[in-house]
C-alpha cells in the first residue's frame, strides 16, 4: 500500500480525490484514475479506501486533489 494513500477515517463528503473505479486493476499501467468529489465513504480496504463519488462512481481512492484541481495542471 502506497504510504501517501489516505485512510478512510482521513476522508469526509465534499472532499475532492483521484479514485480507480471497482472494475479497474489499481496495479496496472494503463489504468487512468477519476478525479471527483466524495459522496459516501464505505471503509477501508487493501487497495484503498472504498468510496462512491457523488457522480456515481463506486473505486479506491488512490490521492486526494489538492485545491480540487487535477494533478499536473
Amino acid at each position: 500500500m502506497a504510504t501517501d494513500r489516505p485512510r478512510a477515517d482521513e476522508l469526509q463528503r465534499g472532499l475532492t480525490v483521484e479514485l480507480v473505479q471497482d472494475d479497474d486493476d489499481p496495479h496496472a499501467e494503463d489504468t487512468e484514475p477519476l478525479i471527483g468529489e466524495i459522496a459516501v465513504v464505505y471503509g477501508e480496504d487493501p487497495d484503498g479506501p472504498h468510496v462512491r463519488l457523488k457522480s456515481g462512481v463506486v473505486g479506491h481512492v488512490q490521492s486526494v486533489v489538492a485545491d480540487g484541481t487535477a494533478p499536473g495542471t
